[in-house]
């Protein structure tokens, strides 16, 4: 099994939902940003997200678009990305990481060799925003080969015929954005979701992890019964904006109070 699913069987035959943490590489500093990205496990985090800063994040709202544009002005690129994912690699054997962002930097990079990289520094999944199913030829196969999950994103208005083409690609879950809207700008509707997760998990056996609108512990364990996973990006990356190179022991804090809710303990 890949860490992916081995994470996501072990929380199912406990009846625990994941908390899947995201973070963006570079942010505010490439060594801050590295000492939060190893913490998050020992805090909590089942699964670990790590953007890829680009200049035009347009899924994501204000918190995380500055958190991109502070981490480009401090020198980020992809290959120091990699070079992030290598050394959390090397800190924590078990923890699936999965980078998140945008096609044109891997596609300035080169498939065949983002991949490759990505393979040896320990990545298990990508999650990528703007490359639909139909456009992912030049990435999908060698993704596949490597045994890296193409992480899809389902929304409140996927049709039900688009969900079947979106499930048949996907591995290792499926991100669901729980707004219609940007990041971290709205809070998600747990009836709504709910009912959308049901629909979805009537054409899939993929985990299901909801994101966009969590912020909270209160958030999180809105979400329990009703998700796999719940992502938490904003309310991370907001903690950085507001502290700076301090930011390592706040976000730990949030990360332990999220998981706590997860675990029905608040």
């Amino acid at each position: 099994m890949t860490r992916i699913a081995q994470t996501f069987a072990q929380l199912k035959a406990r009846n625990k939902t994941a908390l899947i943490t995201y973070i963006a590489a570079g942010d505010p500093d490439q060594q801050t940003a590295q000492d939060i990205l190893n913490a998050l496990p020992a805090a909590g985090a089942d699964v670990v997200e790590l953007g890829m800063p680009f200049t035009d994040p347009m899924a994501d709202g204000p918190t995380i678009q500055a958190a991109t544009q502070r981490a480009l002005k401090a020198g980020m690129t992809l290959a120091k990305t990699l070079e992030m994912a290598k050394a959390f690699r090397h800190r924590h054997a078990e923890t699936p990481l999965v980078l998140m962002g945008y096609f044109n930097p891997v596609y300035k990079y080169g498939c065949e060799k983002f991949i490759t990289d990505a393979k040896d520094a320990g990545v298990d999944g990508l999650i990528l925003v703007d490359l639909p199913p139909e456009e992912e030829e030049e990435l999908a196969p060698f993704a596949r080969q490597a045994g890296i999950d193409l992480i899809r994103l389902v929304t409140p208005v996927t049709t039900q015929e688009r969900l079947k083409t979106l499930v048949s690609s996907a591995s290792g879950f499926l991100y669901y954005v729980s707004i219609t809207g940007v990041t971290g700008t709205a809070q998600a509707d747990v009836q709504s979701v709910a009912a959308h997760i049901r629909q979805i998990k009537a054409h899939t056996d993929l985990p299901v992890a909801v994101g966009f609108g969590i912020r909270t512990p209160e958030d999180a364990a809105a979400f329990a019964g009703t998700a796999d996973g719940v992502v938490v990006g904003s309310a991370l990356v907001a903690e950085i904006e507001h502290n700076g190179a301090a930011a390592l022991s706040p976000i730990k804090e949030k990360v332990c109070a999220l998981k706590a809710a997860l675990q029905n303990i608040l």
